[in-house]
């Protein structure tokens, strides 16, 4: 749906100082000093990624580059340049100036150009997202919400004096650069913690972090004679409780071209470390079955892709199935507590983590995995933790197929090499995994605390320089002589 009420009736009555101005400016209208040209509507069975010309959609606003290429003809007037200003006109309603090549401006993206000298353009820059916020705060949506390009016209800038605005722009900037070179040194910080991370998960799946232990202990059960006698145990219990009937036996790994394992290390697959029962492994129900009407305000919860972090369940934006209806269909598809999560979709597929005890049942959705972990073989979070390992992470790329999206299936995921450590050694090697990451997390959450301090402060730099307080202090400097 698209907004229904004035653009001027928001900002009268928003008392959000993105949208207020100093008492002695006035205020001119967007559509005044700027043409609004929408995008134009392109036959999609031109697109592809090797095309003659870049095609900028709504998803690359504020980006560099676009992976979608147009080959057919177009007119000269929706050629977009770098430097123009574009607005995603679905969704968030996202602005920024174009960065990447010279480009085809697609439908529900539109181009803004300043026609007047009136309005300082990188003033422009810095205003217009806070009034595009607020159009969208405001506009109603079932599914998602639409910006019209006179919504946008409708736009009451405020109007500093010329020689006031680019006093405004330069005090910004100059508050602006500090703050860019404090938030690209949490960045950096922030990237050095997530490669030790990675290098953590790879010393510990691949044994470096129990070497010494190992070393120390070597009269323990090996993950080979484990998994032989767990296996066989289980073998016996099928054949008792299903007389006559033949039993399936779990296919080993192909270890012809795997890496040698630590002394005492065995390959399995998932198949093999998961519980002998139905659907120990399995996915979500297929559209066919599972069907968006059947989503509920409350009830059931179900997984999506969103939900599952490399080692974290998240429970925001959730979404729920109807109780009565799980009950009947929908039960071997749940997880309790435990149970491991494992995405079938991502950059890189394969990512996992351990949904929680104590939440309540929930329902996986046909993009999710979950495997119920035989605990006598196998430790649940030593799993999570070598599927999350760029190891593990690479050899399902690899087995994954898909052009535009890798999609790693069941059946790949079932036979996934997946390395066996004695039961001891896992539990050791999660505790050390742990103590090492939770000193990491620490410190990523204080390196998160100061990003969102930094983007408060460009919000009050902003919301100053709109009040004009931050022209007050600049001339107050200029007066010294600062």
């Amino acid at each position: 749906m698209s907004l229904s009420i004035p653009v001027s009736e928001i900002v009268e009555q928003n008392n959000n100082p993105l949208l207020g101005k100093h008492t002695s400016w006035g205020r001119i209208l967007l559509g005044d000093i700027a043409t609004i040209q929408n995008g134009c509507a392109l036959a999609s069975s031109q697109f592809s990624k090797d095309g003659d010309m870049p095609l900028i959609r709504i998803r690359d606003v504020g980006k560099e580059e676009t992976d979608t290429k147009y080959s057919g003809e177009y007119d000269e007037a929706y050629v977009v340049k770098p430097g123009d200003l574009l607005v995603g006109m679905d969704g968030d309603f996202n602005c920024a100036r174009w960065r990447g090549p010279r480009g085809l401006l697609n439908q529900r993206v539109c181009r803004i150009k300043l026609t007047s000298d009136v309005y300082h353009p990188k003033l422009l820059d810095y205003v217009l997202p806070g009034y595009l916020k607020a159009i969208n705060d405001n506009t109603s949506s079932v599914t998602v919400k639409h910006l019209s390009s006179k919504s946008i016209a409708e736009i009451p800038l405020p109007l500093p004096p010329t020689d006031q605005q680019q006093l405004i722009v330069a005090e910004i900037e100059k508050q602006f650069s500090r703050l860019d070179e404090a938030v690209a040194g949490l960045k950096r910080v922030k990237g050095n913690l997530k490669r030790y991370k990675a290098s953590v998960l790879k010393a510990a799946v691949e044994g470096k972090l129990t070497e010494q232990w190992r070393k120390a202990h070597p009269d323990v059960e090996t993950g080979a004679a484990l998994l032989k006698r767990i296996l066989a145990e289980q073998k016996k219990k099928w054949e008792e409780k299903n007389p006559g009937k033949k039993y399936k036996e779990p296919v080993a790994p192909d270890t012809s071209n795997l890496p040698r394992l630590p002394e005492g290390w065995v390959w399995a697959t998932p198949e093999m470390l998961a519980q002998y029962e139905d659907n120990a492994i399995c996915a979500g129900p297929f559209g066919t079955i599972f069907k968006a009407k059947d989503f509920r305000p409350e009830g059931i919860p179900i997984i999506f892709l969103r939900h599952i972090s490399p080692g974290k369940y998240l429970t925001h934006k959730p979404g729920f199935m109807d109780k009565n209806k799980w009950i009947d269909l929908f039960q071997p598809y749940s997880v309790y507590g435990g149970e491991l999560l494992i995405t079938k979709l991502r950059e890189p597929p394969g990512i996992s983590a351990i949904y929680p005890f104590n939440i309540g049942p929930a329902m996986v959705t046909p993009d999710v995995m979950k495997m119920s972990v035989n605990n006598r073989i196998a430790e649940p979070r030593f799993l999570m933790y070598y599927f999350n390992s760029q190891v593990s992470l690479r050899t399902a790329a690899e087995l994954a197929f898909g052009t535009t999206r890798l999609r790693l299936t069941l059946p790949i995921f079932r036979q996934l090499p997946v390395p066996v450590p004695p039961l001891v050694e896992q539990r050791i090697i999660v505790d050390e995994v742990e103590r090492r990451l939770s000193v990491a997390e620490e410190i990523d959450a204080v390196i998160d605390t100061n990003l969102k301090r930094a983007e408060r402060l460009r919000q009050a730099v902003l919301c100053n320089a709109f009040k004009g307080k931050l022209l007050l202090e600049v001339q107050k400097n200029l007066f010294r002589g600062e």
